[in-house]
């Protein structure tokens, strides 16, 4: 079965940086695209960022860009997001997606906060 699952989150001040992880099984990771999803408090999930099965193609949500970069690993079927100049506002829990098949999963998330 397809299993996402997620690290890396934690508190860090504003202006630093996190390395999200993503750890996936299950499925051909390695033609499959994948993305970055997060969901602040009282606020609908949002994209933040995809890449493509290769790596070659990656688009992000205007707030993030010049700030996260996604990238990935096919021989360890894993997916990264590089978080830098953090603000408040990137605070939220970030959930890794892939798409197989007509289905979409998600992994559990992990918590990011970013506060003084």
């Amino acid at each position: 079965q397809v299993q996402l699952v997620e690290s890396g989150g934690g508190l860090v001040q504003p202006g630093g940086s996190l390395r999200l992880s993503c750890a996936a099984s299950g499925f051909t990771f390695s033609i499959s695209p994948m993305s970055w999803y997060r969901q602040a408090p009282g606020k609908e999930r949002e994209l933040v960022a995809t890449i493509s099965d290769l790596g070659y193609s990656r688009n992000y949500i205007e707030s993030v860009k010049g700030r996260f970069t996604i990238s990935r690993d096919n021989t360890k079927n894993t997916v990264y997001l590089q978080m830098s100049s953090l603000k408040p506002e990137d605070t939220a829990v970030y959930y890794c997606n892939v798409q197989r098949r007509g289905v979409t999963y998600w992994g559990q998330g992990t918590q990011v906060t970013v506060s003084s």
